[in-house]
Formats: C-alpha cells, sequence, structure tokens
C-alpha cells in the first residue's frame, strides 16, 4: 500500500511488508497500510535533509508558511467530520469525542499560523546608544516527530504546526495502531503546497524505524510523546549526536479538593478525569 510519504512521493515500503489497522471498539478492519523498516525511514531523513538544505523550502517566508497552515485548518474544518471518522475507527473512541478533538486541532493550526506571521526579529533595548541587540528566531533543521495512539492527529498536530511554522523539515512517525489521520494530514499538506520533503510520513513498528530516526545524523531534533521506557531509551540514543530532544511522557497527576468543595461536583470531575478515554490520557487524575 502506497502509505508511505518520502521526498514528496507516495510509495510502498521497500520490503513490501503491510500492516492491518483494526479499531479497538469492534474488531473490524479498518485499513491496510505500508510498514516501513529501516531502508525506508533513512530515505525519508535524507530526504527531510534536503529539502531543508536546499530547494524551494528555504526561500519561503513565514507569510507563505502562516498561509499553508490556516488553509490547513480550513480545510480540516471543512473535512471535521470525515477525518474525525477516521479517528474513532482507528482509536475505537466515541465519534463525539472525536469531533471535539478535530475541533481543537484547528484551533492549533491557526494558533502556529498567528506564531508564524509574528515578527523574526525583535530589538533589544541594551541601554548603550552604540551597541544594538536582536533577537532572531531560526529554524533548528531536521525534526523527527513520533507520536502516540491515545490523541493520535491532536499530538501530531502539536508538533508539525510549530515544526512548519518555525521552517522546518521532518519525519511523522504515528503509533503504528492508528495511522489514517496522520495519511490524511499529510495527503492534505501535500494538495496544499507543502514542498517535496518538507514532510514525510513512516508509518511502521518503533522497534524498527525509531533507531534510525532517532540516531541518523541528518537529524537535528526528536520530539516524542509516549511512555517513560521508550523516552528513555530515545534520551541516550539522541544523546550521542547531541541532538535536541523534546519528551512528553507518563504523569501520574492529583485531583485536589478543598474541605469546602462540592463534594458530589468533585466526585464526578474525579471519575471524568481518570476516565476520560478509558484512562489512557496523560493528564489522567490519577491520584
Amino acid at each position: 500500500m502506497a502509505t508511505l510519504l518520502i521526498d514528496g512521493n507516495w510509495r510502498d515500503a521497500i520490503s513490501g511488508e503491510t500492516r492491518e489497522i483494526y479499531c479497538p471498539a469492534d474488531g473490524e478492519k479498518v485499513a491496510t497500510v505500508a510498514e516501513a523498516g529501516p531502508a525506508d525511514a533513512q530515505a525519508a531523513v535524507v530526504a527531510a535533509r534536503k529539502a531543508f538544505d536546499s530547494g524551494e523550502w528555504p526561500t519561503w517566508t513565514t507569510s507563505q508558511r502562516a498561509d499553508l497552515l490556516w488553509k490547513l485548518a480550513d480545510k480540516l474544518a471543512d473535512e471535521l467530520n470525515e477525518v474525525a471518522h477516521l479517528e474513532a475507527l482507528d482509536t475505537g473512541k466515541r465519534l463525539v469525542e472525536a469531533k471535539i478533538d478535530m475541533a481543537d486541532i484547528v484551533a492549533v493550526f491557526r494558533h502556529f499560523a498567528q506564531i508564524a506571521q509574528a515578527d523574526a526579529g525583535r530589538i533589544v533595548d541594551t541601554s548603550n546608544p552604540t551597541i544594538s541587540s536582536r533577537i532572531v528566531h531560526e529554524p533548528v533543521g531536521v525534526c523527527t516527530l513520533i507520536t502516540p495512539w491515545n490523541f493520535p492527529l491532536l499530538q501530531t498536530a502539536w508538533k508539525v504546526a510549530p515544526a512548519l511554522a518555525a521552517g522546518n523539515t521532518f519525519i511523522l512517525k504515528p503509533s503504528e495502531l492508528t495511522p489514517s489521520t496522520a495519511i490524511w494530514l499529510l495527503k492534505a499538506l501535500t494538495e496544499l503546497g507543502m514542498p517535496a520533503g518538507v514532510g514525510n510520513l513512516i508509518l511502521g513498528a518503533g522497534a524498527a524505524v525509531g533507531p534510525t530516526l532517532t540516531t541518523a545524523k541528518e537529524v537535528d531534533l526528536v520530539s516524542f510523546t509516549g511512555g517513560v521506557v521508550t523516552g528513555r531509551a530515545i534520551m541516550a540514543a539522541a544523546s550521542a549526536t547531541v541532538k535536541r530532544i523534546a519528551l512528553e511522557l507518563g504523569g501520574k497527576n492529583p485531583n485536589i479538593i478543598f474541605a469546602d468543595a462540592d463534594l458530589p461536583a468533585a466526585i464526578d470531575n474525579a471519575l471524568t478525569a481518570i476516565f476520560l478515554d478509558s484512562g489512557q490520557v496523560c493528564s489522567a487524575g490519577a491520584r
């Protein structure tokens, strides 16, 4: 299945391997997608490096990058029901919850579109008329973005949107269990004019493609949302080439109930806090 995006081309895995995706709610088959391996991952890394160092993307202005994100937000708003349906099938969550997620994602894209349009350089007062100081924001480079299965597109948006706003290129590796909305996202970006190689999509098991995506010398930053054990492994792997890392790992979040609280309301909210999304939320109120 041609569900890997590498250097602007949709392709099958080099090995020809595929993975079947099933809905957790009823066990029904949702899709069949390509199962990438290390060679596919390396090709995506090379494509992202090339797109960052040369070609069309480095010439894009902040306004052009912002316009891409505005258009993406509008496209998702127009196709919200269809994309929410994909998310619900992949995750097994209720459609009404998936629609709420989609509305949040539209807001994320618009938020970073505004940030992309912010002043690129800010003069800082040094209190010395002979010295001028300016703060300039520059892209990091090639980013590996690894996202989980509980809020697939929302977590992806929080990584892809700032990466594009800042002028970075990226390789997105969503959870192998929930790839459908990631495929939609990369197709949408391609249709909206994102240059080849700027965004690349690798589907597959973390054990197979993760080492390449986190240790390749061409990668400048690794952003991962998931478990603590995997986060530690990524930190150790990335340290060999002194990459920047951003880790959002598990949490053990408290419910704080004061003596004068409305106890029935507190109990109701505590139950929601722990059991939302079957409790599979890093910010769940677990104690």
